[in-house]
């Protein structure tokens, strides 16, 4: 399970130190894919593979308006002795990524952020908003 928020910085090689409780959870090797709002979604080799199997099981997600496109930029990474992945440009340029970047913890995924654009949307959100999302979760 993914959780938690690690800031961190984009090296001019377009490397990022991805946070090692992450990397533990990632296994040897994971993917990286354009997601929602322009962040990046990184997930397991596993939790790749249900996302396939979600998609192919829908018969109105089965085309390549969503599979081709979502699939088409999906990049293996593979972190180096010192925990960094590379990012493609194109993986940067779509999620805004240039120098400070936010990775959260969303349960079965990880997501980058560009940090301005994470904190703008944890402000758009009032802390009365999320206290009622919360409540109805009824714990």
């Amino acid at each position: 399970m993914f959780f938690g928020r690690y800031d961190c910085t984009i090296d001019a090689k377009g490397r990022l130190n991805f946070p090692a409780k992450f990397r533990d959870a990632m296994g040897e090797s994971f993917v990286v894919m354009e997601w929602l709002d322009r962040c990046l979604f990184a997930l397991p080799m596993a939790e790749v593979e249900k996302l396939s199997e979600r998609l192919g099981a829908d018969e109105l997600m089965d085309s390549w308006e969503i599979t081709g496109d979502l699939f088409s930029t999906a990049c293996e990474v593979t972190p180096d002795k010192q925990g960094r992945i590379l990012l493609p440009a194109e993986l940067r340029r779509y999620a805004g990524l240039e120098k400070s970047v936010t990775i959260i913890g969303n349960r079965s995924h990880a997501e980058l952020w560009d940090t301005a654009v994470w904190e703008a949307r944890r402000a758009a959100v009032s802390n009365e908003e999320r206290a009622q999302r919360l409540r109805q979760l009824h714990i």
